[in-house]
């Protein structure tokens, strides 16, 4: 073969093997849900390290001190406890979740993970929420802080996406809640991310329980957080409880019937009505706790910063030392068993879109 043949056949081969690579019906493609890292030691550089349609990653996931700070890309997240927990969010500043979901960067309330602090002040009410099956935070936050655009209603951040890469690209989740201690962290390789209206949930699913994928769906990313992430979260509190698994998200109960709903496509125009009103399961042993007294590593936290799309990660080759926390201490009294439909996040921003704050019904 000659020489400019081979050159044209080697290229040919090369470009077929990418194109394979992002292909999800190639056997040599792995969705970002069955990667399988271990914390900290087996941290890639970036879990996705291909060129498909959407680009190559635009972050990394090993993070360290020299990583941290307003301009970190970090794509590593982590959801401990109340005091400890990431929320993933735009590296530019005046940003939308639908223009930027494949480029979010980890935004945490602890130094040193490598990751972008939350501004301090900008959290206003969180509850923190372990079940038998899942942990989740849901709460309020001036979105702007973390970049948000003000206004925007958001939308959904999962491991899967339409080409199965994630959103964001590569993004990471670990917790230390499903161990048997503070520095035994465990990969969730199911878990949604809702953002927008100045409203959040971040809800990682058990990965040994028995139906972390229904509890942790992906797939109705315009109904928001009151469907997905139901609770009694409450502005201006700082808690956190124990309680019951909720229904799998559009999973519910009508005149005795077990009923599965469908989430129409987005060519019909906005979501106007559900079916189905939430169902908050119920909750116990709630303790609240001041935010002064939770996260003080955001004091001397910078506000919202720009960061390069193209960061390299300052040559990340060390691992973070894990700074996990248990129970936060103080209390201030416990509120007993509660249930019912009280104080789901209501929707500041804008409620004409799809998203975390769709129409009033999402939030």
């Amino acid at each position: 073969m000659s020489p400019v043949a081979l050159s044209a056949f080697l290229a040919f081969a090369a470009a077929t093997t990418r194109v394979l690579a992002q292909d999800p019906t190639s056997s040599a493609f792995v969705p970002l849900a069955s990667k399988h890292f271990s914390y900290p030691d087996g941290i890639p550089y970036q879990a996705d390290p291909d060129n498909g349609v959407r680009g190559t990653q635009q972050g990394y996931n090993m993070c360290n001190s020299t990583t941290e700070g307003a301009n970190s890309l970090c794509q590593t997240a982590f959801v401990n406890y109340l005091d400890d927990f990431c929320l993933w969010a735009p590296p530019k500043p005046d940003s939308t979740i639908g223009d930027t979901e494949g480029e979010e960067v980890a935004w945490c309330t602890k130094k040193g993970r490598g990751t972008r602090l939350i501004p301090a002040g900008a959290l206003t009410g969180v509850q923190y929420m372990k079940t038998p099956g899942y942990i989740q935070v849901v709460g309020f936050i001036d979105q702007t802080k973390i970049n948000l655009a003000e206004g925007d209603g958001g939308g959904e951040l999962d491991p899967h996406g339409a080409d199965l890469r994630g959103n964001p690209l590569g993004g990471l989740v670990y917790s230390n809640g499903f161990g048997t201690d503070n520095n035994t962290y465990t990969q969730v390789e199911e878990w949604h991310n809702f953002m927008g209206s100045n409203s959040f949930c971040f809800k990682v699913c058990d990965p040994s329980g028995p139906n972390a994928a229904d509890l942790c769906q992906h797939v109705f990313d315009r109904i928001g957080v009151s469907y997905n992430c139901p609770s009694a979260a409450q502005d201006k509190v700082f808690e956190y409880c124990e309680g019951e698994n909720q229904d799998p998200p559009g999973i519910y109960t009508q005149n005795g019937q077990v009923m599965t709903y469908t989430q129409p496509p987005e060519s019909l125009g906005a979501i106007q009505t559900m079916p189905y009103d939430p169902k908050i399961p119920a909750s116990s042993n709630c303790v609240q706790i001041p935010s002064a007294a939770l996260f003080t590593d955001l004091v001397s936290a910078t506000g919202a910063a720009s960061g390069s799309a193209s960061g390299s990660g300052a040559g990340a080759s060390a691992t973070p030392a894990p700074s996990g926390s248990g129970k936060a201490s103080g209390s201030a009294g416990a509120t007993g068993t509660r249930s019912g439909s009280s104080a789901n996040p209501s929707a500041t921003g804008n409620q004409d879109q799809n998203g975390a704050g769709a129409i009033g019904i999402s939030v």
